[in-house]
Protein backbone atom coordinates (compact mmCIF):
# COMPACT_ATOMS: atom_id res chain seq x y z
CA UNK A 1 0.00 0.00 0.00
CA UNK A 2 2.74 2.77 0.66
CA UNK A 3 5.11 1.37 -1.68
CA UNK A 4 2.19 2.20 -4.35
CA UNK A 5 1.36 5.30 -2.68
CA UNK A 6 4.97 6.53 -2.61
CA UNK A 7 5.07 5.19 -6.38
CA UNK A 8 2.20 7.48 -8.02
CA UNK A 9 3.90 10.66 -5.99
CA UNK A 10 7.02 10.06 -7.87
CA UNK A 11 5.14 9.07 -11.00
CA UNK A 12 3.55 12.33 -10.39
CA UNK A 13 6.30 14.56 -9.78
CA UNK A 14 8.70 13.15 -12.67
CA UNK A 15 5.55 13.22 -15.23
CA UNK A 16 4.59 16.49 -13.70
CA UNK A 17 7.93 18.33 -14.43
CA UNK A 18 8.12 17.11 -17.72
CA UNK A 19 4.68 18.50 -18.73
CA UNK A 20 5.78 21.98 -17.35
CA UNK A 21 9.18 21.99 -19.31
CA UNK A 22 7.53 20.89 -22.41
CA UNK A 23 4.35 23.40 -21.83
CA UNK A 24 5.65 26.90 -23.16
CA UNK A 25 4.75 29.63 -21.02
CA UNK A 26 5.64 30.29 -17.32
CA UNK A 27 3.72 28.25 -14.74
CA UNK A 28 3.83 29.31 -11.14
CA UNK A 29 3.45 26.28 -9.34
CA UNK A 30 4.58 24.11 -6.13
CA UNK A 31 6.01 21.17 -5.59
CA UNK A 32 2.96 19.71 -4.68
CA UNK A 33 1.04 21.08 -6.81
CA UNK A 34 3.58 19.93 -9.79
CA UNK A 35 2.77 16.22 -8.32
CA UNK A 36 -1.02 16.82 -8.05
CA UNK A 37 -0.54 17.72 -12.00
CA UNK A 38 1.09 14.45 -12.67
CA UNK A 39 -1.11 12.31 -10.74
CA UNK A 40 -4.24 13.93 -12.29
CA UNK A 41 -2.60 13.61 -15.30
CA UNK A 42 -1.64 9.93 -15.44
CA UNK A 43 -5.55 9.42 -14.58
CA UNK A 44 -6.18 11.47 -17.87
CA UNK A 45 -3.13 9.79 -19.75
CA UNK A 46 -4.71 6.38 -18.44
CA UNK A 47 -8.22 7.62 -19.57
CA UNK A 48 -6.73 7.87 -23.21
CA UNK A 49 -4.89 4.53 -23.24
CA UNK A 50 -8.41 2.78 -22.00
CA UNK A 51 -10.36 4.24 -24.91
CA UNK A 52 -7.51 3.39 -27.29
CA UNK A 53 -7.18 0.09 -25.70
CA UNK A 54 -3.56 0.23 -24.94
CA UNK A 55 -3.30 -1.55 -21.38
CA UNK A 56 -0.36 -0.36 -20.25
CA UNK A 57 0.47 0.39 -16.82
CA UNK A 58 1.59 3.45 -15.20
CA UNK A 59 5.17 1.40 -13.94
CA UNK A 60 5.62 1.14 -18.39
CA UNK A 61 7.42 3.40 -20.10
CA UNK A 62 4.06 3.83 -22.15
CA UNK A 63 2.45 4.64 -18.95
CA UNK A 64 5.03 7.35 -18.20
CA UNK A 65 4.53 8.91 -21.78
CA UNK A 66 0.29 8.80 -21.23
CA UNK A 67 1.04 10.37 -17.50
CA UNK A 68 3.07 13.23 -19.30
CA UNK A 69 0.68 13.42 -22.40
CA UNK A 70 -2.25 13.76 -19.84
CA UNK A 71 -0.58 16.35 -18.00
CA UNK A 72 -0.08 18.51 -20.99
CA UNK A 73 -3.59 18.57 -21.67
CA UNK A 74 -4.15 19.48 -18.38
CA UNK A 75 -1.62 22.77 -18.86
CA UNK A 76 -3.11 23.49 -21.94
CA UNK A 77 -6.94 23.54 -21.02
CA UNK A 78 -5.49 25.89 -18.52
CA UNK A 79 -6.78 23.78 -15.26
CA UNK A 80 -3.40 23.69 -13.81
CA UNK A 81 -0.80 26.82 -14.10
CA UNK A 82 -0.88 30.39 -14.03
CA UNK A 83 -4.42 31.33 -13.63
CA UNK A 84 -5.79 35.55 -14.47
CA UNK A 85 -7.90 36.23 -11.65
CA UNK A 86 -10.11 39.54 -12.52
CA UNK A 87 -10.13 42.38 -10.18
CA UNK A 88 -13.37 43.16 -8.93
Amino acid sequence: MIGSLIGWVVLGLIAGFLARMLHPGHDPMTLVGTIVLGVVGSLVGGGIAYLLRLGTSPYEPAGWVLATIGALVLLAAGWFGSRRRIAT
